[in-house]
């Protein structure tokens, strides 16, 4: 029953995905790993019910299937966090071992069906080499893919605090389910090697995906994409520099010094942190600069990201307006927006994070 509710939900993502206008990199992806889930799933349920005996010609096609759903979270979550491998190459290269293991069963396939049906009532007698390696392939590239995955996304997040002042609207939680979700999996295969408990956890792996997935707003909808560039700076800025601390990224120390007191105005003296939706590009496009050198110097002189450079003013100005008697009939979170802030979530997490206290203490606190 649960081998059909999962394939059920995989094929309503894959309509709701089919139907949806201007899909993205990562909607085609998605798209194809639910269709993926799809086929293993009716696969594994015929075997199941030996059904498959009645179509040979399907006996040892799901074989190789069970490296692709690791890689598909790998394209997904580089497809997302713009991460995704620019050469084509690269792409198909982590397809190699589903192609070396269907290329391995052409012997196979091309047997009679009765000796086909004879291997797999001998569990694969004469294919234990390949089912050993396999196996143990599997679990090395499903433990490597989950980490790697895991690793791309922290430095996406990185690079989010890197570059803007509000991450609230950054959702990175439906990542995280994906990869929490395929630890599970993975850990199901490994402690186990259990046919019917891993498909069980991949079908409750899919329904989640379908109860999660609709509460995305990104997923079936078409809202603007965040994105986060990974720029790099040319080599060539870096050579003559080599001596002083801003040489990786071509900076000479006196126009890092100079950024830094022209970004500094622009704070004091501007306030320009009270823009709600402030980012690295738009406040580099201001001071006239890359935004990379900015980064930098921000970096080595606060010892701080974008995201906690900015709101550090912001609460250090939140601070000053409600000791300020005439702002005592306004509320808090008002406060909070004329500040910069434009969620109570964001500013309610950064003010207890860095003072150590929720808003409403801290009032408390300065009224006594």
């Amino acid at each position: 029953m649960i081998y059909t509710v999962g394939i059920s939900i995989a094929l309503f993502i894959t309509a709701l995905l089919l139907n949806k206008k201007d899909k993205s990199k990562s909607d085609i992806i998605l798209l194809l790993w639910m269709i993926l889930i799809a086929i293993h799933l009716s696969l594994f349920k015929v075997h199941d019910t030996k059904e498959i005996y009645d179509m040979p010609y399907l006996l040892g096609i799901s074989f190789p299937l069970r490296f692709l759903h690791s890689v598909f979270l790998y394209y997904y979550v580089t497809a997302v966090t713009n991460q995704f491998p620019k050469k084509s190459h690269i792409v198909f290269l982590h397809l190699l071992p589903t192609l070396a293991s269907y290329i391995y069963l052409i012997s196979f396939f091309c047997l009679p069906s009765e000796q086909k049906i004879l291997i797999f009532e001998q569990n694969g007698k004469g294919f234990e080499v390949f089912n050993t390696i396999g196996s143990v392939m599997s679990i090395i590239f499903g433990g490597l893919y989950v980490v790697w995955s895991s690793v791309l996304l922290r430095t996406h997040k990185k690079n989010v605090r890197n570059q803007f002042s509000d991450i609230e609207g950054i959702n990175l939680h439906w990542l995280s389910f994906l990869i929490y979700s395929l630890s599970l999996i993975w850990i199901v295969v490994v402690f186990t090697n259990n046919g019917p408990y891993i498909f069980m956890t991949l079908s409750v792996f899919v329904i989640l995906i379908g109860f999660f997935g609709v509460q995305q707003k990104n997923i079936f909808s078409n809202p603007k994409p965040i994105s986060v560039k990974h720029t790099r700076v040319k080599r060539e800025s870096i050579k003559e520099e080599k001596k002083d601390k801003y040489a990786t990224s071509g900076l000479r120390k006196e126009v890092g010094d100079n950024l830094y007191k022209n970004l500094l105005h622009l704070f004091v003296e501007e306030t320009y942190y009270k823009r709600s939706n402030l980012s690295l590009n738009d406040l580099a496009s201001e001071l006239k600069v890359h935004p990379n050198y900015l980064s930098q110097v921000i970096n080595k002189k606060e010892n701080k990201n974008f995201y906690e450079f900015v709101n550090a003013f912001r609460i250090e100005e939140f601070k000053k307006l409600i000791k300020n008697p005439k702002n005592q009939k306004f509320t808090l979170l008002a406060l909070a927006y004329e500040c910069g802030f434009n969620s109570k979530a964001s500013f309610n997490r950064y003010f207890k994070k860095n003072t150590g206290q929720t808003p409403s203490e801290y009032f408390k606190s300065t009224m006594e």
